[in-house]
């Protein structure tokens, strides 16, 4: 059955569901902080808006994970309607053509699902650019500069896009890839703003310590992109023991699983993907794994030692070791739902953790002077 891959009748109705979405959980926040100063109510509303990217992450590697990435094969919609119900013939046919295809029932609502609180993450994020340009307009010493929110804002747009792209180009691993890199890019985005905003001071450590913090939050992006590689090409189950692969410290490697502009389960050439590549994907992002634990254990150690940053240290080492045992239980257990979800959320927050730790530190004295001269709203 032939489908029209982009079909935009339904998205007056889709934004109609992400403004109530976003607008329950906005209003409410609000009206928390309803007596609070502008730079208060701007700070919740960025933390509100982090809170459920967190959540939409979560949901995404869920879609991703129940292989319902193409639950309704067409965008923004399904089927050219706003809601699985509205497409409950073209769904009923694609399921009896395919029992265990792509289209199902409950693929199309988790599909729609993830949808409808992307669009409500986005109003949110609209709301929060405009509502920091007003105030900005209104003060200018307060803490965020509107030109952070405006990023934030094309930087949704462009995951958008990608979402659409990841539906319409049939789970291309490379855009699915780079949808969740962006997906873990905006949260780091907002953890910044959120930070400014709690009008925390800046945490003068050794030089050394905040280059090692800058190497792991670097690492951990390698890191992330390799285990999205994993997840997109379905590599998780090439190696089934550990700590060896295959029952081998080096199994056999191919380069093919690295090539990075082509279709799922396909070589560049078109040709069925060798299980050596699949192997070599899983394996790679394995080794990685260890260099950076340790560097995350010793980091987040020597970071228990600076006053003001002992919970982000804390936080780092605790991420840390849950993220080994859900990678570890992702093999031994034959990679389990809840594990595998868990397991893209540990990376999400990792990569929060050391966000915010950086956006504490400083080497400079005379910033932390700067942070300490400056009024607080």
């Amino acid at each position: 059955m032939q489908v029209d891959l982009y079909n935009l009748s339904p998205a007056l109705q889709l934004m109609g569901v992400g403004l109530l979405v976003a607008g329950l959980p906005l209003f409410w926040t609000w009206r928390q902080h309803r007596t609070a100063g502008p730079a208060r109510r701007l700070k919740a509303l960025t933390v509100l808006t982090l809170i459920l990217t967190f959540e939409l992450v979560l949901v995404g590697a869920f879609t991703r994970l129940t292989d319902s990435g193409l639950g309704c094969p067409d965008w923004p919609g399904c089927y050219g309607s706003a809601t699985p119900l509205g497409a409950h013939h073209d769904i009923a046919q694609a399921q009896a053509a395919m029992p265990t295809g792509p289209v199902t029932h409950g693929k199309a609502w988790i599909e729609m699902v993830h949808r409808y609180m992307a669009t409500g993450v986005g109003v949110l994020i609209i709301a929060l650019c405009a509502l920091t340009w007003r105030q900005w307009w209104r003060d200018r010493r307060l803490a965020v500069h509107p030109g952070w929110p405006l990023l934030s804002l094309v930087w949704v747009c462009l995951q958008g896009a990608f979402g659409a792209l990841t539906v319409t180009m049939k789970l291309f691993p490379l855009i699915v890839s780079l949808h969740l890199l962006l997906a873990i890019g905006l949260l780091a985005l907002l953890v910044m703003q959120a930070v400014r905003y709690e009008g925390w001071r800046s945490v003068v450590i050794p030089r050394g310590l905040r280059w090692a913090l800058v190497a792991v939050w670097l690492l951990l992006w390698l890191q992330i992109a390799l285990g999205a590689w994993v997840s997109t090409n379905y590599a998780v189950l090439a190696c089934s023991d550990f700590p060896t692969c295959q029952g081998q410290w080096w199994p056999e490697m191919n380069g093919l699983g690295f090539r990075l502009w082509r279709e799922l389960g396909l070589g560049s050439d078109g040709q069925p993907l060798p299980f050596s590549a699949l192997a070599s994907i899983h394996y790679i992002h394995r080794c990685m794994a260890w260099v950076v634990l340790a560097v995350l254990l010793g980091v987040g150690w020597r970071l228990r030692l600076q006053p003001g940053l002992v919970r982000p240290a804390q936080a780092l080492l605790a991420l840390s070791v849950l993220q080994f045992f859900t990678g570890l239980s992702n093999v031994v257990l034959d990679w389990p739902l809840f594990s595998a979800v868990l397991h893209t959320g540990g990376a999400a927050a990792l990569m929060m953790t050391l966000t915010w730790a950086l956006s504490l530190s400083t080497t400079s004295v005379a910033s932390q002077l700067f942070m300490d001269s400056r009024p607080v709203a």
